[in-house]
This record gives C-alpha cells, sequence and structure tokens, in this order.
C-alpha cells in the first residue's frame, strides 16, 4: 500500500484536498495498467488476494478488536456492532468470496452486438472497464473487500473511503488485498483507501472528476444526499432499504409470516430487512394476533396503524414517520390497507424503491404487484433478504442501486462495466 493509506494525523482541508487528488492520480494510472491484464492473470491475483487476507487473520481482526471496542464505547446500537463485527468465520467466507469472484465469466471484452453496415463498416458494442471507481460507504467492513474485488476483476481502479466507526478493519481488509495481489501482478494502487474519516474528504472525492468515473455512495440518507449535492461524475446511489410485505387476502397465512420473520429476524441490521407489513383489512382480524404472537417470541417492538392496533396485543402506535423509516432493528411497522391498489400507493409514496414483496395465492394479484410497484426488486411468495448478488448468482455485489441509470438492484461484475464501440472498416470514407 501507498504511504498514503496509513491513517494520518489531523489535516487541514487543503492537506485533505491535495492528499486526495494524489490518489485520484495514483488510480487513473493504475487504470490504464489494469486493462492490459488478462482474465487469467486477473483471476491469479484475486487468488493471491484471498491467501492473503487468510494470512492476514490475526492482523484483521485485532484492527476489528480496536474498531469493536471503539463502537462500545461510543454507544453504536448492537445491530450496528454486528454489522461491524469480523471473526475467523467472516474472515474466512471474505477469502471464499474473493474466490469465488475468481471463478465467475469476467465481463470485460464481452460482445454485446456485431453487426455489419450497407458500406461493410463492421461494428460491435463491447463491455469495457468504466476506470476510477469511488466508493463511499459505512459499517460493514466486508464492503472494503467486495467492492476492491469486484471493481478490480473488472478492471477498475478503486478509490475506498470507509466510515470511522471500521476505520481500523478496513485499513486492514485494503492492505492485505493490495499487497497479496501485487504478489501476483497486481499494478501498484489499484485499491486506495482514503486514510482518514473526515467529511471533507467525502466532498474531494465527489468533486474529483478529473480522476474519478463514478462513485458510488453506501450508507444512510444524510450520506447519500451529501454525496448528490457535491458530486461532478455520476453518482450510482445505494439508499436506505425500507422494504414492504404486503399480505394479500389470498394469502397463505403460514408462509407470509414465515416470509415477514425471515425479512425482520434473520439480519434486522440490513438494507433489505423488512420495515414494514402491510396487512388486507379482509384478513387483518385473523392475522395479525397470529403474527404478534409469532413476532413477540423474537422480540420485536410493533409500531401499528390504528385499525391494526386493536387486533394487535402490546403494540405502539404508528407514527406518520414510521411508514418511512429504515430501523435497522428488531422494530416493525404495520399498517392495514383496504385492497392491493391501496398497498401499492402506499409503497410507491413510503418506500425507497429498494425491495418489496406481495405475498398470495391469486396470481392475477400478483402479476399486477410486481409490475405497478416502482422498486429494483419486486417478489412474489418469497423473503426480502434474497435481494442480494450471491442470491441472484452475481457472487460478491457491490451493493443494491436504488437508482434506474446506469444499474438498478444487485450491482454484480456487468454493471461495474460500460461499453465501446469498435468501427473496423476497409478504408471507407463517409460522402
Amino acid at each position: 500500500m501507498s504511504s498514503h493509506s496509513k491513517l494520518l494525523p489531523s489535516l487541514s482541508p487543503l492537506e485533505i484536498q491535495n492528499t486526495i487528488l494524489e490518489m485520484g492520480e495514483r488510480a487513473l494510472a493504475a487504470s490504464r495498467e489494469l486493462v492490459k491484464l488478462s482474465t487469467q492473470q486477473k483471476n491469479d491475483i484475486l487468488l493471491a488476494m484471498a491467501k492473503e487476507v487468510r494470512k492476514s487473520e490475526t492482523a484483521i481482526l485485532l484492527a476489528n478488536a480496536k474498531d469493536i471496542e471503539n463502537a462500545v464505547q461510543k454507544g453504536l446500537s448492537k445491530p450496528m456492532i454486528d454489522r461491524l463485527k469480523l471473526d475467523q468465520d467472516s474472515l474466512e467466507a471474505i477469502a471464499r468470496a474473493i474466490e469465488d469472484v475468481a471463478k465467475l465469466p469476467d465481463p470485460v471484452g464481452e460482445v454485446l452486438a456485431d453487426w455489419t453496415r450497407p458500406n461493410h463498416l463492421h461494428m460491435q458494442k463491447v463491455r469495457v472497464p468504466i476506470g476510477v471507481i469511488g466508493i463511499i460507504y459505512e459499517s460493514r467492513p466486508n464492503v472494503t473487500s467486495d467492492a476492491a474485488v469486484l471493481c478490480f476483476k473488472t478492471g477498475n481502479a478503486t478509490i475506498l473511503r470507509g466510515g470511522s466507526e471500521a476505520i481500523e478493519s478496513n485499513r486492514a481488509l485494503a492492505e492485505a488485498l493490495q499487497k497479496g495481489g501485487e504478489s501476483a501482478g497486481l499494478p501498484a494502487n489499484s485499491i486506495q483507501l482514503v486514510p482518514f474519516t473526515d467529511r471533507y474528504s467525502v466532498e474531494c472525492l465527489a468533486k474529483m472528476d478529473c480522476y474519478l468515473d463514478l462513485i458510488i455512495p453506501r450508507g444512510g440518507q444524510a450520506l447519500v444526499e451529501r454525496v448528490v449535492e457535491s458530486a461532478r461524475m455520476p453518482v450510482l446511489k445505494h439508499y436506505h432499504g425500507v422494504c414492504h410485505v404486503y399480505v394479500h387476502a389470498s394469502a397463505n397465512w403460514d408462509m407470509a409470516a414465515d416470509i415477514i420473520i425471515n425479512g425482520k429476524c434473520q439480519k434486522p441490521g440490513v438494507c433489505n430487512a423488512v420495515e414494514t407489513v402491510l396487512i388486507d383489512r379482509e384478513i387483518v382480524e385473523g392475522f395479525a394476533p397470529m403474527l404478534a404472537e409469532l413476532l413477540r417470541a423474537k422480540g420485536v417492538e410493533i409500531r401499528a396503524d390504528e385499525e391494526a392496533h386493536q387486533f394487535w396485543p402490546g403494540s405502539l402506535e404508528a407514527t406518520e414517520e414510521d411508514w418511512m423509516t429504515e430501523y435497522l432493528d428488531l422494530i416493525l411497522s404495520v399498517k392495514t390497507v383496504a385492497n392491493e391498489s391501496e398497498a401499492i400507493t402506499h409503497i410507491n409514496h413510503y418506500g425507497s424503491h429498494h425491495t418489496d414483496v406481495i405475498v398470495t395465492d391469486n396470481e392475477a394479484a400478483a402479476k399486477t404487484f410486481q409490475h405497478e410497484v416502482d422498486s429494483a426488486v419486486v417478489l412474489w411468495n418469497a423473503s426480502t433478504r434474497f435481494n442480494d448478488g450471491a442470491e441472484f448468482g452475481f457472487g460478491a455485489e457491490i451493493g443494491i442501486s436504488t437508482d434506474k441509470l446506469h444499474a438498478r438492484g444487485p450491482m454484480g461484475l456487468a454493471e461495474l462495466c460500460t461499453y465501446k464501440y469498435i468501427v473496423t472498416g476497409t478504408g471507407q470514407v463517409r460522402i
């Protein structure tokens, strides 16, 4: 790693800006070398990265322990600390995920279209790397590896800026990736970690369009909005997940309960966890008490609208704010709706266009819901937790885009590429 990847003392805004610019210049130079690597060379480098992550286990876990200690002292919530924590198993999972990416097909060079014009010009539309990608994220240190590895496989240089709560873990992981990769031919500065967590560094990255081709913010609303306001290059937002499950009048109740419990309780601190359940008025009197008993056993706090509240013992009354809140905790808002149309209207108004589910045995209702709900992923009779790159077969993901251009939903390798046209002639000139 570059000396700039080591934690720096408090710097002035000008020093931060200059440091970020230097990182950008180095990343651009690295990107010019990355495009020269063959698929086999890239895969060999990825395997070397995985090997170094395992070799660096002690150093990475010690660094993570420092982050956990600081998080506890700062009073971070248990779900947030859970997102931050690494152990031997999760580190092995990171190494295996890197190896899995090495096994994935390389999208770079893929011919998307091929045709010949009447004047015999031969044209091809071909996937190519984006160039230099800046990724700004919070909490989970595994994002450091996922982001760096996916960007590398697609021939992109990466500048990573993690949150203060995971700075030690992120630094140790980034160092292992670059060090391991260099042993197998990775160009210097292909993976760089911003060495400080000052908020001004986010602004500097967002304005560095001279070097950055794309910036991807992953985190809370405040972070994403700060990047969008400052960015001079394209932004792919990985926004918060206000995810819904709509229990239709024709739903199988046991299936609906399983889907809700899995979506809320399996891992509440992630963006594809369920935050709001909508229950059809026709079944609320019978279904709500049944679901209440099951969720109570899981320790879930319920905030219900006036109608659902009367059928949900121990629930709190929901406020307008609850319908648009990503709790990332064992808290669930519940609302009664008159019909499917009202459910769709509620989701499109209050949701974050992330992940939404209908549970029903009525195929026509399911197709209408999937067609009209404006979200990146819309599921029928399945948990929100399946909105995930690995579950889609993409391997490790860069995140889940809530934008519509140029990528939406789980972002795998193909979404980290752009394209160009390769045109071959035999001396043609335009008349």
